[in-house]
């Protein structure tokens, strides 16, 4: 049988002595009362009536020697006020807080508390206004959608990245394994070499890379207002100029958004310009990513990685050849539908020519036996 809570026992007490000491009258009071099949055996009733005649109690008295667990009521639950009050503190110093060993601390944490540890996630701060300006914006984009049908194939996405020599090393994949210590390091430059790339994606075409450069030609430039200015006026204008009634759109960076720089874009895009102080503003601090942030970026540092650079030409290199990879795999896969649509037509025309011949012999074998 289960185990009797306390208002069970207790029930059992008041019943056995408002029967006049009568088992079977308490089996009966017991099964009316909590409305079940079978009553507490005999010897269990007579247990609980003898330990509350000894100890004035019906509760489990306290065992002697060493407890068996830590996982006490009590212990569960000042883990659960530590946790609510102080959710980011660690185990180590919970534990030596609680007077708990990290083990039995993770087990009531885990198992009895079912709780679980999340890795913080570092976004942008936004403002309250924020809001409000990135649903203006969606919902300004998604009429330009609707009203245009070629809009998405006339904006250019814009960005700048850098390309460091020695790539972004990541400390969780330097990881080795072995029965000794191998003492493997990885070398790695405190101010690494790198370049710094701009480039425009549309439905279509990259436009870039265009790397920018120090007065005394090096790479690594700092994007300033002028550099900035120069990249559009000498790069971007040229690149566009058999592109008529394109859209634009660039992030809220000083250099993108300042006004020497803000009159040449309205000249060239007139309208069509999404930028900070643009025709349409772009959300300030946008958790949104563009298409060169979630693909190309990773696409062709992907590609130049690869190769593991060594000078800062070969990245520069790898850059252009990956841009020309990707397109040549958009061309060869435009060429390939092509060939697909031309063959199934062809194919299409052969059955017309077949069915065509089969019904002018039967109509022939008619005519004959008519």
């Amino acid at each position: 049988m289960k185990r009797l809570t306390l208002n069970e026992r207790t029930k059992i007490v008041q019943f056995y002595f408002e029967n006049n000491r009568s088992i079977i009258s308490t089996q009966r009071a017991y099964r009316r009362h909590f409305n079940v099949k079978n009553a507490p055996a005999e010897m269990t009733i007579r247990n609980i009536i003898a330990r509350f005649q000894q100890q004035g109690t019906v509760s489990d008295l306290p065992r002697s020697g060493r407890p068996r667990s830590v996982f006490t009521n009590a212990n569960i639950q000042r883990v659960e006020e530590s946790v609510l009050e102080e959710p980011g503190t660690s185990t180590r110093r919970r534990s030596s807080q609680l007077e708990l060993s990290r083990t039995s601390l993770r087990r009531i944490s885990r198992h009895l508390l079912l709780l679980f540890p999340y890795k913080i996630q570092l976004v942008q701060d936004l403002h309250l206004d924020d809001y409000k300006s990135r649903l203006n914006f969606s919902i300004r984009f998604q009429q330009l959608v609707k009203e245009e049908d070629d809009f998405l194939d006339r904006l250019i996405m814009s960005d700048q990245a850098d390309f460091h020599l020695d790539g972004i090393i990541n400390k969780e994949n330097c990881i080795f394994w072995g029965a000794v210590n191998p003492t493997a390091i990885r070398d790695y430059q405190l101010h690494p070499i790198k370049c710094t790339v701009w480039c425009g994606l549309t439905s279509d075409c990259v436009i870039g890379p265009f790397f920018f450069k120090n007065d005394d030609g090096n790479n690594a430039a700092i994007v300033t207002v002028e550099r900035y200015k120069n990249m559009i006026e000498n790069f971007l204008r040229p690149a566009v100029e058999d592109k008529p009634d394109m859209w634009f759109q660039q992030d809220e960076n000083a250099s993108h958004t300042a006004e020497p720089t803000m009159e040449i874009l309205r000249e060239i895009f007139s309208g069509r310009l999404i930028s900070k102080q643009g025709a349409i503003e772009f959300p300030e601090r946008s958790p949104d990513l563009t298409a060169t942030d979630f693909f190309l970026w990773g696409y062709l540092k992907g590609k130049v990685y690869r190769n593991k650079p060594r000078t800062i030409q070969q990245p520069k290199t790898d850059d252009i050849y990956a841009m020309l990879f990707f397109t040549a795999d958009r061309n060869n896969n435009n060429d390939i539908i092509i060939i697909i649509i031309i063959i199934i037509i062809i194919i299409i025309i052969i059955i017309i020519i077949i069915i065509i011949i089969v019904i002018v012999i039967i109509s022939s074998s008619l005519c004959n036996i008519l």
